[in-house]
């Protein structure tokens, strides 16, 4: 019949017009970019609740100090003031909290250690209520003396930061006011330090920096009729908040609904707990919403910094400019709580050398308790003060050997094949001297050309122009090389892993991919990234991006430079399977229809399945009329390995088995070069002996004890026969999800004590280069880390097989950007600025609408959407009058 359309199934040709448009290689429009330029995008800061209350927190005005008592008569009598709560008043008996180490109390009990410590919180009708009821609160306090660095912290009478400790780092650290300690050798560096023709040795000092992102932190609690509470948070890490939070309101985390609200900026400041804990009780006690936003003076007491440090380097050198040997110690000031101060460590030490090939080195890295305020993550995770060192070291050496600055360095660079310290190999492209060439060989500027300019110059141009200190008289350029190695992912036995939920089904008459994680978007363009993989893998054009919150699997950290990588490998990996689903579908329906559906290698480009010849052979929208598509997994990196502990010549990896599950679909492995494995079960870990103490020192001094030999107890490792079994992963705490007796768990695996647990997490690396032009500030010009996009390859841990991450500072202002890969797509990624929950279609739109699970009393709106409500009594844009 003239006009009849074709069978569907009937092979016809895909055009180019027809092909999926904004996937991966191509640049698409920043999905938030427009909102925050007019000032419309919804911040944590923004969200409002018709009934809410607001709440404030009291901290403590000395460093370190007994606390006599408390008294918040005055406090609550204060109109408007609905809730006052000191530790006496916390519902349950666990009352601390940590990212590792559990040392941190809610609210401090006894004593406070620090300057700014949280002390009681208040909630009342109005900010300005709260803040004065507060400071109503009567605090007497007897003061003690402070710990403020590595001499007062280790003195023989040293008071003790944190009595009786009990965690698993106390066991192998020589002081109890030293945090962790982490050792690595290699070689014979005192035969070497004999064979250099030249030594230089330097000490240096590394001062405490703060993130100061623009959004303080802020969030709001919404207490549910279910007993549970509905939190919107600007975070860096949703689950392990959950972790931490449940325990401490008594609450199942399935009742601690999380939702991620918009970020502005982190940089590692938001990977502790802040005022989530607070919040959720006061709602928890008030019965009604309670929102928290710090001011930005209370911000730096607030949030955890940059550790402080100070670093002695020796490194020695022949005549021809060859490295013979390094040795250094690095001190870390971790402040008053543990923080992410184990991890810092171990970064610290793994990339101590730096991009250079040594074969004799003997590091030692620790972090200490003090009364000074906590420090923990911050870009660069320990890696930027090493660089600091190492590099000045390098001038210093190449100065005296007689050399040029940049050849010293390109004559000791790493490059791929190179085993670093640790043992690792570098399996992947290492161009250090390479890289080194391309920067010195960019044109210099002209000297002072602002002075040649004249009237004409442009004083936005002029150094110090811009904030109008100078128009660049008296104003001289200096010209320096550095080059530094940066990790990329977690590492030392850490789970890293991310799970993405992908669901492909039709809408309103066409194909529509919605990708589901728990990644916080804090404006490192994650979420760009993501819908690009999914239109890549998908073939199609419209994706949503769902608002990240806890209903879904972790997806980790947004932290180490990870999620394009950890949770953009889940994504692909799940939109994988999605499209294998759904060519099973098609099968089924129209497999008869022609022979390539059974025998060609099948593809979704431009809303059809072709084969890899360009032919269609359907419609997605046919294939998937009435049905739906969804796939939830988790995608790992490759396994890593934690570090040994021991003192002694040479790193001793420890031998690695790994327990993979069964191969098939879920729970399968599937690994190979530039590939991580995707698994429906976890590995397991490895069990070990308690380390024993074999001396307790009176709680208030620290005393050695006796048969001290410069060791705080007992370091020998577990013997054979010590329920010790081979190494597996290691896990998080029993909080965790991914632990191995969380009810959420899909195969059980073995406990192991506390005292081998490993730490919070580790940072692996992987290949990435970085060069930019230095303005003087290392921050700025990249000597802290990349921004959370990571690159194409396989990140491990820093102690075997890992492919390093690189930056360089360049002689000129200004930075170029850096390219990002997919994971196993060999495909160039550049991602945008921050991007927010979306409807993507070629340009991207907000989608907004409760998750999934949520209950219905629960405000709706998404905090990420601009200003506006979806009925429920959460308003992100409105601010009190």
């Amino acid at each position: 019949m003239a006009g009849k359309s074709a069978p569907l199934g009937t092979p016809t040709k895909v055009t180019q017009g027809s092909r999926t448009k904004g996937g991966i290689g191509e640049s698409t429009l920043r999905p938030d970019g427009i909102l925050k330029v007019t000032g419309e995008f919804a911040y944590s800061s923004d969200m409002w609740h018709e009934d809410m209350l607001w709440g404030q927190i009291l901290r403590s005005t000395v460093a370190h100090a007994e606390i006599v008592s408390i008294d918040t008569v005055e406090a609550l009598k204060t109109p408007g003031v609905y809730a006052v709560m000191t530790y006496d008043d916390l519902p349950t008996d666990v009352k601390n909290y940590g990212l590792e180490i559990q040392d941190t109390p809610v609210l401090a009990h006894g004593k406070v250690r620090h300057h700014g410590e949280p002390v009681a919180i208040v909630a009342a009708d109005h900010p300005e209520t709260a803040r004065r009821a507060a400071a109503k609160i009567k605090v007497e306090y007897r003061e003690l003396p402070v710990i403020t660095d590595e001499s007062s912290a280790t003195a023989p009478d040293a008071i003790l930061v944190h009595e009786n400790r009990d965690d698993h780092h106390i066991g192998h650290v020589p002081h109890p006011n030293i945090v962790h300690r982490q050792p690595i050798i290699r070689g014979d560096v005192a035969s070497a330090r004999e064979r250099a023709d030249f030594i230089v040795e330097g000490e240096y000092t590394f001062g405490m920096q703060d993130q100061a992102f623009l959004g303080p932190e802020s969030g709001l609690a919404v207490p549910s009729e279910d007993g549970g509470v509905d939190l919107y948070i600007a975070t860096q890490w949703l689950h392990s908040d959950l972790k931490q939070i449940a325990p401490v309101l008594g609450l199942p985390e399935d009742k601690v609904r999380m939702t991620l609200s918009g970020v502005g900026g982190a940089f590692g400041g938001r990977e502790d707990l802040s005022m989530q804990i607070h919040a959720c009780l006061l709602a928890l006690r008030t019965g009604k919403p309670v929102k928290i936003v710090y001011n930005r003076f209370e911000s730096f007491f607030g949030h955890v910094h940059r550790h402080p440090a100070k670093l002695h380097y020796e490194h020695g050198a022949t005549k021809d400019g060859k490295l013979t040997h390094m040795k250094c110690r690095i001190v870390l000031d971790g402040g008053a709580y543990a923080s992410a101060s184990p991890a810092v460590v171990g970064n610290a030490a793994s990339l101590a050398v730096g991009p250079y090939v040594l074969e004799d080195v003997d590091i030692e890295s620790i972090a200490l308790y003090s009364n000074n305020p906590p420090c923990g993550a911050m870009r660069g995770f320990g890696a930027v003060q090493a660089c600091f060192a190492y590099e000045a070291q390098m001038d210093k050496l190449a100065d005296k050997v007689g050399m040029d600055r940049v050849e010293f360095r390109q004559l000791n660079a790493m490059s791929q094949g190179t085993i670093m310290p640790t043992g690792q190999s570098v399996d992947s492209p290492a161009p250090v001297a390479e890289l080194l060439r391309r920067v010195k060989a960019m044109p210099m500027p002209p000297e002072q050309q602002w002075l040649a300019a004249g009237e004409a110059a442009d004083v936005r141009q002029l150094p110090g122009g811009l904030s109008n200190t100078t128009h660049g008289e008296g104003v001289v350029r200096g010209v320096g090389y550095a080059v530094g190695i940066k990790n990329v992912g977690f590492s030392e036995g850490f789970d890293d892993y991310s799970t993405a939920k992908v669901r492909m089904e039709v809408v309103g008459g066409e194909p529509v991919a919605t990708v589901h994680t728990a990644m916080a978007e804090v404006g490192q363009g994650g979420v760009t990234v993501h819908a690009q993989i999914a239109r890549t893998e998908l073939g199609v054009a419209q994706v949503t991006i769902h608002p990240a919150d806890t209903q879904v699997g972790s997806a980790g950290s947004t932290s180490a430079s990870r999620q394009t990588y950890v949770t953009g490998g889940a994504v692909k990996n799940s939109c994988e399977l999605v499209r294998e689903k759904v060519l099973e579908i098609g099968r089924r329906k129209f497999g008869t229809y022609h022979p390539a559906w059974a025998t060609a290698e099948l593809l979704l480009e431009g809303g059809k399945v072709v084969t890899d010849g360009g032919e269609v052979l359907a419609d997605l929208v046919d294939v998937l009329e009435g049905e739906a598509v969804e796939v939830e997994e988790e995608w790992r990196h490759r396994p890593t390995e934690p570090f040994d502990l021991r003192d002694g010549p040479g790193l001793r990896p420890r031998p690695v088995l790994l327990r993979r599950p069964p191969r098939g679909r879920r729970g399968g492995h599937r690994t190979g070069p530039g590939e991580g494995h995707r698994t429906g079960l976890r590995p397991g870990r490895r069990q070990g002996a308690q380390p024993a103490v074999r001396h307790r020192p009176d709680p208030g001094r620290y005393d050695p004890g006796p048969g001290h030999r410069g060791h705080g107890g007992d370091h020998r490792r577990p013997q054979d026969g010590e329920g010790q079994e081979p190494l597996l992963h290691r896990l998080p705490h029993p909080h965790d999800p991914r632990h191995a007796d969380h009810p959420r768990r899909r195969a059980r695996t073995r406990r192991r004590p506390r005292a081998v647990r490993a730490p919070w997490h580790r940072r692996g690396t992987d290949s990435v280069v970085d060069s930019g032009r230095a303005s003087g500030n290392p921050e700025r010009d990249g000597l802290g880390a990349q921004q959370d996009a990571g690159p194409t390859g396989t990140p491990h841990r820093h102690g075997i097989g890992a492919p390093p991450s690189l930056w360089a500072a360049v002689p000129q202002a200004g930075t170029a950007g850096h390219s990002n890969g997919t994971p196993g797509t060999g495909r160039t990624v550049r991602p945008t600025a921050p991007p927010v929950p979306v409807h993507v279609q070629h340009h991207d739109s907000f989608v907004s609408g409760r998750p999934p699970g949520r209950a219905a009393e629960a405000p709706s709106q998404i905090p990420h959407t601009p200003k506006a409500t979806a009925g429920a009594p959460v308003n992100l844009g409105s601010r009190p009058t």
